[in-house]
């Protein structure tokens, strides 16, 4: 899915989703949820990421 799409989806920028993408903005908890959503996943999946150990 194109960044300006998801961004349609979740009613922001397509800059909002860009600056999520390069770890330059914390999406809101509510951003977070329809994130998610609108992409298959959970909210974790999203964005707490996979230990490396």
């Amino acid at each position: 899915m194109s960044q300006g799409r998801l961004a349609e989806l979740c009613d922001v920028s397509r800059q909002t989703i860009n600056a999520i993408e390069n770890d330059k903005y914390d999406p809101s908890l509510q951003l977070a949820f329809d994130l998610a959503r609108n992409l298959g996943l959970t909210v974790e999946q999203c964005f707490i990421p996979e230990r490396k150990d």
